[in-house]
C-alpha cells in the first residue's frame, strides 16, 4: 500500500496520525485501505494496458476509488472531531 502517489498517506497528507489511529483501531478503516489498495492496482494495469478491460470497467473502477475515497475521508473527519 506504498506505492508512492496512490497510498492514503499520499492522498491525504495532513492526517498522517489519524490515519495511523485508524488503521490500528478501526477495522472498517482497515477493509477500505485493502480495497483501495486493490482498487489502485487494477487501475494501474488496465491504464498500462496490462488487463483487458473495456473503458466502461475502467471507469467503474475509478468511481469505486472516488467512493471508497469519500468513505475514508468521513472517517478521517470523525476521528479528528473525538
Amino acid at each position: 500500500m506504498s506505492e508512492a502517489g496512490h497510498d492514503l498517506h499520499a492522498l491525504f497528507p495532513d492526517h498522517g496520525p489519524t490515519l495511523h489511529a485508524l488503521k490500528l483501531g478501526n477495522e472498517r478503516f482497515r477493509k477500505l485501505a485493502s480495497d483501495h489498495h486493490d482498487l489502485e492496482a487494477q487501475i494501474r494495469r488496465a491504464e498500462a494496458g496490462l488487463d483487458a478491460v473495456s473503458n466502461e470497467r475502467l471507469e467503474e473502477l475509478k468511481k469505486e476509488r472516488l467512493l471508497l475515497l469519500d468513505e475514508v475521508s468521513s472517517l478521517i473527519a470523525d476521528e479528528e472531531t473525538l
